[in-house]
Protein backbone atom coordinates (compact mmCIF):
# COMPACT_ATOMS: atom_id res chain seq x y z
CA UNK A 1 0.00 0.00 0.00
CA UNK A 2 1.48 3.49 -0.62
CA UNK A 3 2.34 5.81 2.13
CA UNK A 4 0.89 8.95 1.85
CA UNK A 5 2.56 11.93 3.32
CA UNK A 6 2.22 13.69 6.50
CA UNK A 7 -0.11 16.99 6.44
CA UNK A 8 2.19 19.72 7.98
CA UNK A 9 0.78 21.07 11.04
CA UNK A 10 1.88 24.52 12.97
CA UNK A 11 3.82 23.98 15.46
CA UNK A 12 2.05 22.56 18.12
CA UNK A 13 4.12 22.14 20.85
CA UNK A 14 4.86 26.25 21.30
CA UNK A 15 1.05 25.77 22.81
CA UNK A 16 1.57 23.12 24.88
CA UNK A 17 -0.06 20.29 22.25
CA UNK A 18 1.04 16.85 22.86
CA UNK A 19 0.74 14.40 19.64
CA UNK A 20 -1.73 11.24 20.80
CA UNK A 21 -1.95 9.80 18.23
CA UNK A 22 -0.47 9.21 13.89
CA UNK A 23 -1.72 6.31 12.18
CA UNK A 24 -1.91 5.62 8.14
CA UNK A 25 -5.48 3.99 7.07
CA UNK A 26 -7.79 3.39 4.19
CA UNK A 27 -9.82 5.76 5.27
CA UNK A 28 -12.67 5.03 2.79
CA UNK A 29 -13.38 3.36 -0.68
CA UNK A 30 -14.90 4.55 -3.96
CA UNK A 31 -16.22 3.08 -6.10
CA UNK A 32 -13.14 3.07 -8.52
CA UNK A 33 -10.82 3.83 -5.82
CA UNK A 34 -9.23 3.48 -2.11
CA UNK A 35 -8.59 6.65 -0.55
CA UNK A 36 -5.85 6.22 2.12
CA UNK A 37 -5.14 8.98 4.80
CA UNK A 38 -2.27 9.76 6.98
CA UNK A 39 -3.37 11.37 10.02
CA UNK A 40 -1.89 13.03 12.61
CA UNK A 41 -4.06 13.86 16.30
CA UNK A 42 -3.42 16.31 19.14
CA UNK A 43 -4.62 17.23 22.49
CA UNK A 44 -4.56 20.46 24.46
CA UNK A 45 -2.28 18.83 27.67
CA UNK A 46 -1.96 21.81 29.31
CA UNK A 47 -5.73 22.47 29.57
CA UNK A 48 -6.30 18.61 30.50
CA UNK A 49 -3.95 19.15 33.55
CA UNK A 50 -5.07 22.43 34.78
CA UNK A 51 -8.31 21.03 34.97
CA UNK A 52 -7.57 17.77 36.41
CA UNK A 53 -5.29 20.15 39.11
CA UNK A 54 -8.52 21.98 39.88
CA UNK A 55 -11.12 19.02 40.18
CA UNK A 56 -9.67 15.55 39.41
CA UNK A 57 -11.54 15.10 36.79
CA UNK A 58 -8.74 14.03 34.08
CA UNK A 59 -10.48 14.35 29.99
CA UNK A 60 -9.26 15.48 26.85
CA UNK A 61 -11.03 18.75 26.28
CA UNK A 62 -9.87 20.08 22.99
CA UNK A 63 -7.98 18.36 20.25
CA UNK A 64 -7.21 18.68 16.54
CA UNK A 65 -6.75 16.46 13.98
CA UNK A 66 -4.87 16.63 10.05
CA UNK A 67 -5.23 14.45 7.33
CA UNK A 68 -3.28 13.71 4.25
CA UNK A 69 -5.57 11.87 1.70
CA UNK A 70 -3.88 9.94 -1.91
CA UNK A 71 -6.07 8.08 -4.14
CA UNK A 72 -4.88 4.37 -5.18
CA UNK A 73 -4.98 4.12 -7.71
CA UNK A 74 -3.90 8.29 -8.69
CA UNK A 75 -6.54 10.43 -9.88
CA UNK A 76 -6.25 10.58 -13.62
CA UNK A 77 -4.71 14.00 -15.00
CA UNK A 78 -7.70 14.96 -16.48
CA UNK A 79 -10.25 14.23 -13.79
CA UNK A 80 -8.61 16.55 -10.89
CA UNK A 81 -10.15 16.56 -7.36
CA UNK A 82 -13.17 18.46 -8.49
CA UNK A 83 -14.66 15.28 -9.49
CA UNK A 84 -14.35 13.42 -6.21
CA UNK A 85 -14.86 16.58 -3.86
CA UNK A 86 -18.48 15.99 -3.07
CA UNK A 87 -17.49 12.10 -2.26
CA UNK A 88 -14.68 13.25 -0.20
CA UNK A 89 -16.58 16.19 2.38
CA UNK A 90 -19.27 13.61 2.67
CA UNK A 91 -17.27 10.54 3.89
CA UNK A 92 -15.24 13.47 6.03
CA UNK A 93 -18.47 14.55 7.36
CA UNK A 94 -19.14 11.18 8.01
CA UNK A 95 -16.00 9.68 9.72
CA UNK A 96 -15.77 13.14 11.82
CA UNK A 97 -19.16 12.53 13.37
CA UNK A 98 -18.14 8.37 14.13
CA UNK A 99 -15.21 10.34 15.71
CA UNK A 100 -16.85 12.32 17.99
CA UNK A 101 -18.77 9.77 18.88
CA UNK A 102 -16.16 7.08 19.31
CA UNK A 103 -15.10 10.28 21.96
CA UNK A 104 -18.30 10.22 23.98
CA UNK A 105 -20.11 13.38 22.47
CA UNK A 106 -24.21 12.56 21.88
CA UNK A 107 -26.81 14.36 19.97
CA UNK A 108 -24.27 15.98 17.58
CA UNK A 109 -25.90 18.37 15.16
CA UNK A 110 -24.60 19.61 11.40
CA UNK A 111 -24.41 23.54 11.26
CA UNK A 112 -23.60 26.21 8.72
CA UNK A 113 -21.02 25.50 6.34
CA UNK A 114 -18.66 28.32 5.32
CA UNK A 115 -15.81 29.21 3.21
CA UNK A 116 -11.90 30.18 4.50
CA UNK A 117 -8.88 30.15 3.19
CA UNK A 118 -5.62 28.68 4.18
CA UNK A 119 -2.34 30.29 4.85
CA UNK A 120 -1.10 29.14 1.15
CA UNK A 121 -4.25 31.03 0.04
CA UNK A 122 -6.68 27.36 -0.65
CA UNK A 123 -9.99 27.37 -0.14
CA UNK A 124 -11.24 25.83 2.80
CA UNK A 125 -15.08 24.75 3.32
CA UNK A 126 -15.41 24.29 6.93
CA UNK A 127 -18.47 22.97 8.69
CA UNK A 128 -19.34 23.87 12.42
CA UNK A 129 -20.70 20.97 14.83
CA UNK A 130 -22.50 20.60 17.70
CA UNK A 131 -22.93 18.17 20.55
CA UNK A 132 -22.93 17.43 24.38
CA UNK A 133 -20.10 15.72 26.60
CA UNK A 134 -21.75 13.17 29.21
CA UNK A 135 -19.34 13.88 32.26
CA UNK A 136 -19.93 11.15 34.70
CA UNK A 137 -18.36 11.96 38.46
CA UNK A 138 -18.27 10.62 41.91
CA UNK A 139 -21.26 13.02 42.70
CA UNK A 140 -23.03 13.61 39.32
CA UNK A 141 -23.45 13.61 35.59
CA UNK A 142 -22.65 16.91 33.80
CA UNK A 143 -23.59 17.56 30.29
CA UNK A 144 -20.48 19.43 29.02
CA UNK A 145 -21.66 21.84 25.72
CA UNK A 146 -19.51 21.03 22.95
CA UNK A 147 -18.55 22.82 19.66
CA UNK A 148 -16.43 21.06 16.54
CA UNK A 149 -14.85 21.89 13.56
CA UNK A 150 -14.09 20.26 10.15
CA UNK A 151 -12.27 21.42 7.43
CA UNK A 152 -12.07 19.91 3.47
CA UNK A 153 -9.83 21.27 0.80
CA UNK A 154 -7.34 20.60 -1.90
CA UNK A 155 -3.66 21.65 -1.81
CA UNK A 156 -1.20 20.84 -4.59
CA UNK A 157 -3.47 18.90 -5.91
CA UNK A 158 -3.90 16.74 -2.60
CA UNK A 159 -7.10 16.84 -0.14
CA UNK A 160 -6.62 18.31 3.45
CA UNK A 161 -8.97 17.30 6.52
CA UNK A 162 -8.46 19.33 9.68
CA UNK A 163 -10.54 20.52 12.64
CA UNK A 164 -11.36 19.27 16.02
CA UNK A 165 -13.38 20.17 19.21
CA UNK A 166 -13.91 22.37 22.18
CA UNK A 167 -16.64 23.16 25.11
CA UNK A 168 -18.47 25.35 23.97
CA UNK A 169 -18.93 27.18 27.67
CA UNK A 170 -16.18 28.16 30.31
CA UNK A 171 -15.92 25.05 31.70
CA UNK A 172 -16.41 27.08 35.01
CA UNK A 173 -19.85 26.89 34.28
CA UNK A 174 -20.06 23.13 33.68
CA UNK A 175 -17.65 21.71 36.20
CA UNK A 176 -17.80 22.28 39.90
CA UNK A 177 -14.11 23.84 40.41
CA UNK A 178 -12.77 23.94 36.90
CA UNK A 179 -10.84 26.74 36.14
CA UNK A 180 -12.70 29.58 33.52
CA UNK A 181 -12.25 29.04 29.89
CA UNK A 182 -12.55 30.92 26.58
CA UNK A 183 -15.06 29.23 24.11
CA UNK A 184 -14.48 32.01 21.39
CA UNK A 185 -10.48 31.84 22.07
CA UNK A 186 -10.52 28.08 21.77
CA UNK A 187 -12.53 28.69 18.55
CA UNK A 188 -10.17 31.05 17.04
CA UNK A 189 -6.86 28.95 17.49
CA UNK A 190 -9.02 25.96 16.06
CA UNK A 191 -9.64 27.88 12.89
CA UNK A 192 -5.98 29.18 12.94
CA UNK A 193 -4.66 25.36 12.84
CA UNK A 194 -7.08 24.24 10.48
CA UNK A 195 -5.89 27.62 8.53
CA UNK A 196 -2.01 26.75 8.73
CA UNK A 197 -2.27 22.92 7.82
CA UNK A 198 -0.87 22.47 4.18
Amino acid sequence: MPRPPAPSVPPLDEREWERTDEREEVRFELPTMRVLAHTLVYEDAALRARVRDCTGVDHTWRFFFATALEFEPPLPPLTGTASVYGSVRSEARDAFVDDLRDRGIEAIERGRTERTRTETGDRVSLTRYRGRYRLRTDEASVDVPVAGLLGVWTHDGDFRLAGGCYPEQSLAATLDGAPETDPNGFRDELVDLVRGTR
